[in-house]
């Protein structure tokens, strides 16, 4: 079977990596009897790319170097069952977190809450923690495991999806299009492929601006040292925006620096973010950044909390990223082209679950792709219909198993990202009672969060297929 994904970003490497794990080996002479997956990616893939010098377009945040996230324990547990190495090699260039505090803008207390996993057995009874990481050491840990050969870099100019045969990908070059019997959509939400499932419907699809706006960088640990405390995201609330910073690395001498199941000594590097609104998007690429930066320190000037003056005293602002979503799709596939990740439905940064649910996303796809596969006959005469066949009815399953969970940490993060928007100081008020009276009930607060990052996105799939046979 040949396969093509689009997007060489964490989504598309983790795909990459995922089939070659759950995928079936055909039956047939070797080398014939091997999948052919190749990566489209428009941009410069090689592995120490960052944005750093480089002319044109910035690769969609995944070379930014500047750019933090947080993977919660669903996500790292598919990074786990990939492979325990690729965890650890990603858990030693970020910093493992306990707990969130949620502040007011002068830094008070509003609510202390846990962002660790329930104990696990098979680890004597730990906790897997959040993960604060640069998004390039994610990527570039996934990337470092895919051969070159089959990484292309090439700008995808359509998806063709072909009903009855192999689905047809052109490229902006004008050069001689290829085919594959399954097209994964791993190119974000401005991405190309999902045009192919709603063809002269484009505009009804759009990417839409969310009215927000973040700016976020690193500073050494040194300028705030004893000011954060160990194992802590910190996330302020105001009327005029909001703010977070976090440890992102942990201690070279930490001997516990490649276990996510522990609080390390901090590193060099302390990760922060702004987000406030901005009514018309920017432009990043023609943004004047001293004057980005000078916004900042007026709009957080007056902001009590000292980690927050440290950070603004010495800005240095390289990116802005506006904050997009599409709408929700009517579907996620369509005759053998499959879309994952943001492409598929693009989460606020507010849910927390951004890489995490594209993460689950793959995992759960792979999975069922490939107990489909094994029902196929998988003799070297195996033909595009039934592997076709095959993808259309593990596509399916996997959109209900995906759409619910996927569609409730919308729902969340939408009321959530209410509360980065500027508002009267009135609803500032009530904002902050809101919080504090949820932090006198820590369980209300952490029950939600605890069923999102316990999930087991592979258990889910298996028993999908399980009860599938008995029905």
């Amino acid at each position: 079977m040949k396969i093509i994904i689009i997007g060489a970003g964490i989504s598309g490497c983790t795909a990459y990596l995922q089939l070659r794990k759950h995928l079936p080996h055909p039956r047939g002479p070797a080398p014939a009897a091997q999948h052919e997956i190749t990566i489209y990616e428009a941009y410069d893939t090689n592995i120490d790319t960052t944005h750093e010098g480089r002319d044109g377009d910035t690769h969609s945040s995944t070379l930014v170097v500047g750019g933090g996230l947080g993977i919660f324990p669903n996500g790292l547990n598919v990074l786990k069952r990939l492979d325990g190495n690729i965890l650890r090699d990603i858990v030693r260039g970020g910093y493992a977190i306990a707990h969130q505090n949620l502040r007011t803008k002068n830094g008070s207390l509003l609510v202390r809450m846990e962002t660790m996993a329930d104990a696990d057995p098979e680890m004597d009874g730990k906790q897997m923690h959040l993960l604060g990481v640069s998004r390039h050491w994610l990527w570039k840990n996934l990337r470092l495991r895919i051969p070159g050969c089959d990484i292309e870099t090439r700008r995808v100019a359509s998806v063709a999806a072909n009903e009855n045969g192999r689905n047809r990908v052109h490229f902006a070059d004008g050069s001689e299009p290829v085919e594959a019997d399954l097209v994964i959509g791993a190119d974000g939400v401005k991405g190309v492929t999902k045009l192919a499932l709603f063809p002269g419907k484009e505009g009804d699809y759009a990417p839409e601006y969310q009215g927000l706006v973040g700016v976020g960088g690193f500073i050494s640990t040194e300028e705030v040292k004893g000011l954060v405390e160990k194992g802590s995201m910190n996330l302020l609330f105001s009327g005029s925006g909001f703010f977070g910073y976090f440890f992102s690395s942990s201690a070279a001498s930490a001997p516990d620096r490649e276990s996510v199941y522990g609080v390390s000594e901090p590193g060099e590097s302390l990760g922060w973010w702004s987000t406030y609104s901005v009514d018309e998007c920017p432009d990043p690429k023609t943004l004047d950044m001293e004057a980005v930066a000078d916004q900042l320190r007026e709009r957080h000037g007056d902001w009590k909390d000292p980690v927050i003056q440290k950070i603004i005293s010495s800005l240095h602002v390289k990116s802005m990223y506006p904050t997009w979503t599409s709408p929700q799709l009517p579907t996620w596939e369509k005759d053998g082209v499959v879309l994952v990740g943001d492409a598929a439905h693009a989460l606020p940064s507010t849910s927390g679950q951004g890489s995490s649910q594209a993460l689950e996303d793959i995992e759960a796809f792979t999975i069922l792709l490939g107990n489909a596969l094994r029902e196929v006959d998988q003799e070297s005469s195996a033909d595009t219909a039934e592997y076709k066949s095959a993808i259309t009815s593990a596509a399916k399953q996997y959109i209900e198993i995906r759409r619910p969970r996927v569609q409730s940490i919308l729902e969340g993060a939408q009321r959530m990202q209410s509360t980065k928007r500027d508002m009267g100081w009135i609803a500032e008020c009530a904002m902050y009672c809101a919080m504090w009276i949820a932090g006198c009930f820590p369980k209300m607060m952490s029950g939600p969060v605890k069923r999102v990052i316990n999930y087991n996105i592979s258990e889910e799939a298996k028993a999908f297929i399980e009860q599938r046979k008995k029905t």
